[in-house]
């Protein structure tokens, strides 16, 4: 009996190309007791299912074997059925020279990437996929593209001044380029990997050398070698976005301990700790404020471009900047577990699940290409054969075939624009667990939210004050007089009112709470009581006016507490958990999309008319969390598509019903084990920036799919007519490889409505 699987994650350094996944996860099955591989280029990970007898240290050995740096990574695993099994067995992709060609190289986080080991396993002619610290120019990568253009030139020179040298300088100028390509064609096909563009590389222009076209054999090899740089910078553009989130986070801290201030290492900062931001500076971690009031600026880590106004109990987020006055902030979250850091990795995790759209196309180019190859043997043998066409020519035609005959651009449309949407996504605070969560998304046509915490702020707030014996003002105060230091949430809700307003607050004598009533106590000589009007009612008789008053905010969904004052009645307040200030944009921008709306609640029938009535959407109220799950199932059963909005706790049945579960949260509070999304910073409004987003990508994805194929189709034609040649067929390849990743590019820059 096979040992239960266990899964390991490790990071890659050097990977930027689908060759590169296929490489590794070829390599890897071929571990004893491995089960299952999954590969993500973007996130520069891997994750193996295995079991208890596998050989970690001959994974390593295999990878590292194969020219990249590998080692654990100790960041959670998600669970088997998350996570996507990159199945790349013949699909042809680019395994060019890969130095990293970004400064920034997507590591752990926790230190410079590991190129001792790629740099002891590199094979000659600057084979080395290890990261790189430094420009993309010092790559290896970029050092063998100048290699071979400057041999390349010299070829030309030479052939000028002596042309009797002109076959054998193109055929040494191409040999530079050509033989750490034709290496790697050997290595690949090793691992049963025969169809990789090394391959088609090194037939095509050995091909192109036997029937005299050394010249256009060199500058194909030196133009594949351009575009491959091309597209390792671009890939190394997709990585380093969501990764530069990292460094928002100041490396110091001001920590108050003892009445003294001391400066130390932010990632060293323990939870629970207070710490002093000055104005000007950026937020070290997570936390609440203690003291002080401020605006942060949180559009770094949130995307909103004005700044919040925070006062005591506010939480701020680490990488945000402090703009008007000193802080005093208790951290929440260590440096690992802060918000910045958990959208890092969540944001890799999900680019290792794969989207049904990039699994389709997986597939297809595993017949693509061998269906082109074909192509190009009968185009290169037929006409000579059956029509006496000229073998030369014939045999020249299919050579450029072959090189068109690579589905890169087609295979990297998809992961490219995914990769670049979880980034765009993430830095607004929106978090999706993967390529199919996304796809999802754009398809959805009702969203189903639960009331409290998620259309609403999940706190009360008081919304009404009515003066009777006492002012508004007056009334206000002495209720906020007998609440300092309770934490009851109606308490918490009077004091940030009274603070809102500026009314000093004293505190009140005497005060004791009383069970199921209110609280009473003394101001002075007067004597106070605040309580439901039920409670009240005991102590001395209402008026009819504030009867039908109170029945009236009752009506409204609102809370009401009575004031008594020396045995009379102060005044009314009333407090409702309000709707966020974006919610009622947030449901009309789903309108917009042509998404419907729908409220689920355990609140009672009153409260949930009210706030729907004011948000504009449909309420269901009194309902259990299996009937919230019940109504979900329903709703699907109509052939809807629905997302659930929740807090991700008493929501989980019903966010697991849904096609799509987002969770609703406040920075480091949200379930995301019970969703497929997350709403980082609780913006409503964000549900439809996730629908918006999902639509753009899949646009964007349907343009590279079309770009790739259709310059594809385009040079088939023109090459068998003999329109174009040997130099156009590599451009099609490597120039819509590039083509594609620009375009999937342009989705980092996503911003989405308001």
């Amino acid at each position: 009996m096979a040992d239960a699987a266990q899964r390991t994650r490790f990071r890659v350094d050097g990977m930027d190309c689908a060759s590169c996944a296929a490489k590794i996860d070829k390599a890897t099955r071929r571990t004893s007791g491995v089960s299952e591989v999954s590969v993500s280029v973007t996130a520069g990970t891997m994750v193996v299912e295995h079991d208890g007898g596998a050989d970690l240290e001959e994974i390593r050995r295999r990878v590292a074997s194969l020219g990249y740096g590998i080692r654990p990574d100790s960041s959670p695993v998600r669970p088997a059925q998350q996570a996507a099994h990159h199945d790349h067995d013949q699909c042809c992709g680019h395994a060019q020279d890969h130095g990293d060609g970004d400064a920034h190289h997507p590591g752990d986080g926790h230190g410079p990437a590991i190129a001792a080991e790629a740099a002891a396993t590199a094979g000659p002619y600057g084979h080395d996929h290890g990261s790189r610290e430094g420009a993309w120019w010092t790559s290896s990568k970029a050092r063998l593209t100048i290699a071979c253009g400057i041999a390349l030139g010299a070829a030309y020179l030479l052939a000028k001044l002596y042309p009797a040298t002109e076959p054998w300088a193109y055929i040494a100028a191409m040999a530079v380029g050509l033989i750490p390509i034709a290496r790697r064609a050997v290595v690949a096909a090793l691992n049963g990997m025969p169809f990789t563009i090394e391959t088609l590389m090194t037939v095509a222009a050995v091909g192109a050398v036997v029937i005299n076209a050394g010249e256009e054999a060199a500058a194909v090899v030196f133009l594949f070698l351009v575009g491959e740089l091309l597209e390792g910078v671009a890939a190394g553009r997709a990585r380093a976005s969501i990764k530069a989130l990292a460094t928002l986070v100041p490396k110091t801290a001001f920590v108050e301990n003892g009445g003294k201030v001391t400066e130390v290492p932010a990632d060293g900062l323990a939870v629970g700790a207070t710490i002093l931001v000055r104005p000007g500076d950026r937020v070290p971690a997570d936390g609440i404020i203690l003291s002080g009031e401020t605006s942060i600026d949180e559009a770094p880590v949130t995307g909103e471009s004005v700044p919040n106004k925070k006062r005591p109990e506010d939480q701020v987020y680490a990488g945000t900047i402090n703009q008007d006055a000193a802080i005093r902030v208790r951290v929440t979250a260590a440096a690992q577990d802060n918000t910045i850091a958990r959208i890092i990795q969540l944001v890799e995790q999900a680019q290792e699940s794969k989207a049904p759209t990039e699994r389709f196309i997986d597939s297809f180019s595993k017949y693509y290409t061998p269906g082109v190859m074909l192509v190009a043997l009968l185009v290169a043998i037929v006409p000579p054969l059956a029509l006496s066409g000229d073998w030369n020519e014939w045999i020249y035609k299919g050579l450029a075939i072959l090189l068109i005959g690579c589905p890169c651009a087609l295979v990297i449309s998809t992961p490219a624009a995914i990769a670049a949407s979880l980034s765009a996504g993430a830095r607004r605070g929106m978090l999706m667990k993967g390529g199919a969560v996304l796809e999802t998304l754009g398809k959805v046509t009702k969203v189903a939210f639960d009331k409290t915490g998620t259309l609403t702020a999940g706190r009360p707030k008081v919304t009404d004050i009515v003066g009777a014996g006492r002012s508004q003002v007056e009334t206000l105060k002495l209720a906020a007089d007998l609440e300092i230091g309770s934490s009851h949430p109606l308490a918490v809700a009077i004091l940030a009112e009274a603070r809102q307003r500026g009314i000093p607050v004293t505190a009140a004598a005497d005060v004791r709470a009383i069970g199921g009533e209110g609280v009473e106590g003394k101001s002075g000589a007067v004597s106070l009581f605040l309580g439901s009007p039920q409670a009240a009612e005991k102590r001395i008789a209402l008026a009819d006016s504030l009867r039908a008053t109170i029945t009236e905010l009752n009506d409204q969904g609102k809370t009401v507490s009575v004031l008594l004052a020396g045995g009379a009645v102060a005044g009314l307040i009333a407090m409702r958990d309000e709707p966020r200030e974006d919610a009622k944009a947030g449901i009309q921008a789903l309108a917009a999309l042509g998404v419907g709306a729908v409220m689920l609640t355990g609140d009672n029938r009153r409260t949930a008319a009210a706030i729907a009535e004011g948000l504009g959407l449909e309420p269901k109220a009194e309902l259990m969390p299996q009937d919230k799950q019940r109504i979900v199932g329903e709703l699907r059963a109509t052939g809807a598509i629905i997302a659930k909005v929740g807090d991700g706790i008493n929501d989980a049945p019903a966010l697991a019903a849904a096609d799509v579960g987002i969770a609703m949260g406040g920075g480091t509070d949200v379930a995301l084990e019970t969703a497929d999304a997350a709403v980082l910073h609780g913006r409503v409004a964000d549900v439809a920036g996730m629908v918006a987003l999902s639509r753009a990508t899949m646009s964007n994805i349907w343009q590279n799919i079309t770009m790739a194929l259709g310059l594809k189709a385009v040079f088939l034609v023109t090459t068998v007519i003999g329109i174009t040649g040997l130099w156009p067929a590599i451009l099609a390849d490597t120039g819509a490889t590039v083509l594609v990743t620009a375009n999937a590019m342009r989705l980092l820059a996503w911003r989405g409505h308001g």
